[in-house]
């Protein structure tokens, strides 16, 4: 009878999102890592706090954070990959208790690609993976980050974004013209 304690092979799949995106390959890199903050929802964070303000730091070895308005940061993952401006992969350091989990060998993580389009888009491919790494919670993470609060409602956010700093850069162009 193990193996129906076991958690299924879908619990541990990855989750695949893609978006396409009206940017440039370096703008849309420079939006998801650099100015995150004006895009990531102030709901998703796990400070004990209300957050203030989301980072993730632009080097290998970089932090993923929040810094709350009570002035705590808030540790949420660790930059594993930086290949800018096409491939970023972060340790996602949150467990399905949604608390910091300082031990990567415990983290799921999520990788993001930017590739070039034609007619100036690009495509936006995001895989959150490892949540074997969760043991037995590996199912609930997973299903909070497939949900439509989930990585469909961030990137579309982050989309939203791109396509405001589009409208502001052609209302500048239109008047400086």
């Amino acid at each position: 009878m193990m193996s129906d304690m076991m958690p299924s092979e879908s619990q541990h799949a990855p989750v695949r999102k893609s978006i396409t995106v009206r940017a440039s390959v370096p703008q849309a890199f420079e939006v998801f890592t650099e100015d995150c903050d004006s895009w990531w929802p102030r709901t998703h964070h796990i400070g004990s706090s209300p957050m203030r303000k989301a980072i993730i730091e632009n080097r290998l070895g970089g932090r993923c954070y929040s810094e709350q308005i009570d002035g705590t940061e808030c540790d949420w993952g660790q930059v594993l990959v930086w290949e800018p401006p096409h491939r970023l992969v972060f340790a996602w350091q949150i467990g399905s208790d949604w608390k910091y989990e300082p031990d990567l060998a415990k983290s799921s993580e999520v990788e993001i690609r930017f590739s070039a389009q034609p007619d100036g888009l690009t495509l936006v491919s995001l895989e959150h993976r490892h949540f074997d790494r969760a043991g037995a919670t590996a199912g609930a993470m997973r299903a909070a980050v497939d949900s439509p609060s989930g990585w469909n409602g961030i990137l579309g956010l982050f989309a939203a974004r791109l396509a405001q700093r589009a409208d502001i850069n052609s209302i500048s162009l239109t008047e400086h013209a």
